[in-house]
This record gives structure tokens, C-alpha cells and sequence, in this order.
């Protein structure tokens, strides 16, 4: 385990300094020097960032966009950007999975702050067989096709409408560590759309997603700004604003505004992977100074979530799904695969940086051969 935050060999590709510091913190704090402005710095970028927004929205019904899922960072976004004058435009993606809580976050909130909210309701039977198809892939990557609905339904949608600017809830302060090999595949349809070819039976006739000509051509035409980079974003401090003036309330964990994503980060991935979210979750917490490493060590030492939940959450996701405990079993017990074990714009990267290496190493040993 990492001597600064508590990443460790789970992550097979982290490695460590002479120090025992691993090289997601090295990463982290590159990042943040990079990406994260604060003080009175961040103040005069963010004004510039305002004008430009307001001058390119001037005469439209909204200026910019932002994605809302009921979560602590999205809902910040809202009260950040309605704060600063902006007139922006809500997008929700619900795809079935939403707590009851999330939901009421969600409507609660903009209603108090005045932002138009447009919802698009996902088809369930092509969602169903999509989510099940990963599962039976039986990769740790079953979060894909929701987050490249989000991020295709936000392009797509901007587009649509002709909003330049959409303002999202990353920030690399908070969310700063992260390991691909937990999880991959997020702006890659070649690999959903494999996958799914292979083990679903339902045609994505109108899944949202994007091609990755289409990805480019977008990220041409908008910018995406992630505000939370610019002001002195403390999550705490966050949510007891959001408590106290918009009446919004705690969901429980990173991402636990979703049924499946709670279940699936709580549940599958630790028993059948071995992977703790929680650790690049924490981790990153504690490089931005918001949580100790023995804070971290502490909560690492409970469940994800309580036990009484995940067994209830089991039981609803299985029933959700169409499935069977017994076939749930069998697909927790199937061997474990990678994006690498499918077609994919990730495979197809890594066989050209094999072959490339490949050809280095040829024209260095003939170089080599040469001069002796």
C-alpha cells in the first residue's frame, strides 16, 4: 500500500518510489498544479470564463448546460452556475436505476433554484440486455454503458440546442486518482457495441452513443468546463451548503444516487475483482487534504455499504434484470476478462503501440549489429 494515500497492489499497474509513494499521487499532484486554480486566481479565470458564456449565450435560451444526477457534485453545479448569472439548461439521463432520494435531489433542487430541467428516459428493454451483456463479459467495466449514455446524451443534446458550453461536476481536486484497469471504456463504442453484439439479444435501436468521429466532431464545436477547478471546492462544505439552502440530502457514498451503481461498486466489483472504489475514492480525498490516510484506513476496515442493503440491493437487481439468483451466481463465477479480451479502440491502441515498440527494438538491434 501507498505510504501517502491508501492505494495498492489491487491496482495491478500502480508502482511505488523510493519513498512508498505510488505513482497515482505523483499523478494527482502534476494534475492539480495543472488543472486546479485557486484563490484569487481561480476568481479572475472563472469571471473570464462567465463573460465569454454570457457574451456567446447572448439572445438564446440558455448559455450553457449541465448534467444533474442528484449527486453532491452536480447539484453543486447548479447552485454555482445559478449563482454566477448563468442561465443554464438541466439534462438528466434515467436509466431505471435512480434512487427514490436521487430523484427527489434532482427535482427538489432546481426547482428552488429555477433551472429547466430536460430528463431523457432511456429504453429499459434495450438497457436491460446491454447491462446484462457486460455482465456476462464478465469485465469489471458494467458502469460503461451508462456513463457513455450520460456523456453521449450531453454532447448530442448541446448539439441539438447549439449550447457551446457545458459545465460539468469533475473536479480533479476530489476525483483526481483513478486506475484503468478497474475500469475502461467509457468513449468507446467499438467496445460496446462488441460486446453487446456478441452476448445481447435486444438491437440498440435508440441506446444514446456516439462514434468516435462523432466524439471529435463535437469536442470541435463545444467546451466543456469543469467549474469546480475554479472555486475552493470542499465536498464537506459543500453538502452542508446544499443541506442548509436547497434542502437536498446525503445518498451515502461516491455515486450512490444510483441503485446499480451502489450495488455494483459495493458488491461485484470488490467479490468478484477485488476492487475497492472506495480506495481511489478516499485516495483522492486525501491528497486534496480533505480526509487523513488513518480516516481512510478506518472506513476501509467496514463494508462498501451494510450488509442488509447489498443482500436487499441483490435482490432487487436480479429481479430487475430478469434474472435468476442461480444464473446471478453463475455469472459472478465466470472467468474474469478485460476490454482487451474484445474488440475495441483500446485493443486496437495497445496491438499499435506493441507493434511500434516492436519495430524500435528491430531497427535499435540492427543499428546495434551494425556497429560491432
Amino acid at each position: 500500500m501507498c505510504t501517502r494515500c491508501v492505494m495498492d497492489t489491487s491496482d495491478p499497474d500502480i508502482r511505488f518510489d523510493g519513498d512508498g509513494v505510488c505513482n497515482h499521487c505523483h499523478t494527482y499532484d502534476e494534475t492539480v498544479k495543472r488543472e486546479v486554480f485557486v484563490g484569487e486566481q481561480g476568481r479572475r479565470l472563472l469571471e473570464d470564463l462567465v463573460v465569454k458564456v454570457k457574451k456567446d449565450g447572448a439572445g438564446k435560451q440558455y448559455d450553457c448546460m449541465i448534467g444533474v444526477s442528484g449527486g453532491v457534485d452536480s447539484t453543486f453545479v447548479a447552485y454555482k452556475v445559478k449563482q454566477l448569472g448563468l442561465r443554464p439548461l438541466a439534462v438528466h439521463l434515467d436509466n431505471g436505476w435512480d434512487s427514490e432520494l436521487a430523484v427527489n435531489n434532482i427535482h427538489k433542487t432546481l426547482e428552488k433554484l429555477g433551472i429547466d430541467l430536460y430528463t431523457h428516459v432511456i429504453d429499459w428493454e434495450e438497457f436491460k440486455d446491454l447491462q446484462l451483456a457486460f455482465l456476462k463479459a464478465s469485465t469489471p467495466d458494467s458502469e460503461i454503458p451508462t456513463d457513455h449514455a450520460i456523456v453521449s446524451l450531453l454532447y448530442q443534446t448541446a448539439d441539438r440546442l447549439r449550447i457551446k458550453y457545458v459545465i460539468t461536476g469533475y473536479t480533479a481536486r476530489t476525483e483526481g486518482i483513478g486506475t484503468p484497469a478497474w475500469s475502461q471504456g467509457y468513449y468507446d463504442w467499438k467496445y460496446i457495441e462488441s460486446l453487446h453484439r456478441q452476448f445481447g439479444t435486444v438491437p440498440l435501436r435508440t441506446f444514446p452513443h456516439m462514434t468516435r468521429k462523432e466524439w471529435l466532431r463535437f469536442r470541435r464545436k463545444q467546451v466543456w468546463i469543469h467549474i469546480l477547478d475554479y472555486v475552493d471546492y470542499v465536498k464537506k462544505d459543500a453538502i452542508k451548503i446544499l443541506e442548509h439552502e436547497l434542502g437536498w440530502q446525503y445518498y451515502g457514498g461516491k455515486h450512490y444516487e444510483s441503485i446499480y451503481t451502489r450495488f455494483f461498486q459495493g458488491y461485484i466489483l470488490p467479490r468478484k475483482f477485488g476492487y475497492d472504489k472506495r480506495k481511489f475514492h478516499f485516495s483522492s480525498l486525501i491528497c486534496s487534504g480533505e480526509m487523513t490516510r488513518e480516516e481512510a484506513l478506518e472506513e476501509l476496515k467496514k463494508p462498501p455499504y451494510p450488509l442488509e442493503m447489498q443482500e436487499a440491493d441483490k435482490t432487487y437487481v436480479v429481479k430487475k434484470l430478469g434474472i435468476t439468483e442461480e444464473e446471478f451466481e453463475r455469472i459472478m463465477n465466470l472467468p474474469k476478462k478485460t476490454i482487451y479480451d474484445y474488440p475495441s479502440h483500446a485493443k486496437d491502441s495497445r496491438r499499435l503501440v506493441n507493434r511500434l515498440t516492436w519495430l524500435a527494438y528491430r531497427a535499435y538491434a540492427k543499428a546495434r549489429q551494425k556497429l560491432l
